[in-house]
């Protein structure tokens, strides 16, 4: 039995829904692993004795910083940027979870209705 044309283009856009929801969540990890990683270096900042040398990055280059207060600074802004991010992925990723879930059962509901199996992917596969 074929599948009729607005089923398919539903599947499409489906699949594509899909896509988007993985580059979304891959993006929200790799913003969650780069937060925790700066939160990690600013509390591991605190140990380090005031007059011990720091460094930080400038392109492919370490560069001696003036002083902690410098890549305090630096690195506080950085987590500030990294938590706005995180949170606005996080929304996006929420919007385009409730659209998947809404768009599986509608498809389910059509591939009933015209008499086919529900293949309908879930959200793990």
């Amino acid at each position: 039995m074929a599948i009729p044309a607005k089923i398919q283009n539903d599947l499409k856009q489906f699949q594509r829904l899909q896509a988007e929801l993985q580059a979304v969540a891959q993006q929200r990890l790799q913003f969650d692993l780069k937060l925790r990683e700066t939160t990690h270096t600013l509390e591991e900042l605190k140990n380090i004795p005031a007059d011990a040398p720091i460094y930080r990055p400038i392109g492919g280059l370490l560069v001696r910083a003036k002083d902690r207060a410098e890549v305090e600074g630096i690195l506080g802004e950085e987590k500030e940027t990294l938590e706005v991010r995180v949170k606005a992925v996080e929304r996006q990723e929420n919007h385009l979870k409730e659209r998947y879930t809404t768009m599986q059962r509608e498809l389910s509901e059509a591939l009933q209705a015209a008499g086919l199996a529900t293949a309908v992917p879930s959200e793990g596969a």
